[in-house]
């Protein structure tokens, strides 16, 4: 065996960027990633979108506002030092009802206390200076928002830790780990990986991995679906970067938003709504195990029960598109329901 081999199980960026750092700290370190996809950045690496946040969201001194600050610099450096695509379109969250004062003056506290680089207010009829299609009351400008291309950046992670002498193994799914003295047994099917170390990061499978490694059986995973309308190439340009709406903070996504991605294309969304399948992106997927999971997780219903108002809204634009873009063209009135298509899925969790 080499000096030390360590298992990690997830070929999304997550995964990904534990392999290629092992082998930057530990040279001589062989790192196996084991991907049940025949592709990496199959699942929620791959279907976001594409946002690099600079922190006006967090709590200000968690782990998260520090992460999301370090994160931007770092995503920024590396693809630089990678070519890969990363624009700083910058970000728009307005306010437009009066309603919403309040909460906006809370989240420009937490951004400035974040130090969110290049962080302005912006006032009224000032709004069309950064986007001149956008209206609302009041906004916050964040010039150095930025959107990405994290598949790009997972794979060439990816080819990093294969040039350190890694390897991937794609469409190879763990369906059990082993423990025996002084190493680990990674089953995939009828073939077994033996490693030192393992490390999980299974993303919307991550509560079904722990459990094969001994771990506890809460929390539990809930998938959410969020869908993406594409904007006409007519009235792409409508909209220069990302305009955001005021987060609710008792809900914990960031609502329907106008993003750029690097690629050139305008999306709306996403919406948010429960996912009936863990891993398919279409829109009647369906898995009886995942549903069934759901259901039996009591912290949905508890979640649920909090929330229900909120769903029905967001299965309203399930069905309607109309419905669905109501909510995008307070924000950005010239872009309604008849200047977007449904595009593509994601997935994130509860």
């Amino acid at each position: 065996m080499a000096e030390d081999t360590i298992g990690i199980v997830g070929g999304g960026i997550l995964g990904l960027a534990i392999g290629r750092e092992l082998t930057l700290r530990r040279p001589g370190v062989r790192v196996v990633v084991f991907e049940k996809e025949s592709r990496l950045a199959a699942h929620q690496t791959g279907h976001n979108s594409g946002v690099v946040h600079a922190g006006l969201y967090y709590k200000p001194g968690s782990l998260k506002a520090e992460l999301c600050t370090r994160g931007r610099a770092l995503i920024r450096d590396y693809c630089a030092e990678h070519a890969l695509p990363y624009a700083e379109c910058g970000k728009l969250v307005v306010a437009v009802d009066r309603d919403e004062l309040d909460r906006f003056t809370v989240l420009e506290a937490t951004a400035r206390t974040n130090a969110v680089p290049g962080l302005r207010r912006v006032e009224g009829s000032g709004i069309a200076e950064a986007e001149p299609h956008a209206v609302g009351l009041v906004a916050l400008h964040s010039p150095h928002t930025a959107i990405t291309d994290y598949v790009a950046i997972a794979e060439q992670l990816g080819r990093e830790i294969e040039l350190a002498g890694g390897r991937i193994l794609l469409a190879t799914a763990v369906t059990g780990v082993e423990r025996s003295t002084g190493a680990i047994d990674v089953v995939c099917g009828d073939t077994r990986h033996r490693v030192d170390r393992l490390v999980v990061c299974g993303g919307l499978e991550s509560d079904r991995l722990a459990e094969l490694v001994g771990g506890p059986t809460a929390p539990r995973i809930v998938p959410f679906r969020g869908e993406y309308m594409s904007v006409v190439a007519t009235k792409q340009e409508l909209v220069r970067g990302m305009i955001y709406p005021v987060p609710d903070p008792r809900y914990p996504f960031l609502g329907v938003h106008f993003t750029r991605r690097v690629s050139g294309p305008l999306e709306v969304g996403p919406n948010a709504f429960l996912a009936l399948s863990r891993q398919a992106y279409g829109r009647l997927s369906l898995s009886p195990r995942d549903l069934a999971d759901t259901l039996a997780w009591p912290g949905f219903w508890r979640f649920a029960g909090q929330h229900w108002r909120t769903g029905v809204t967001e299965i309203q634009g399930v069905l309607s598109k109309r419905a669905y873009m109501r909510t995008a063209q307070r924000y950005v009135p010239a872009i309604g329901a008849a200047d977007v298509t449904r595009t593509r899925l994601g997935l994130t969790e509860g």
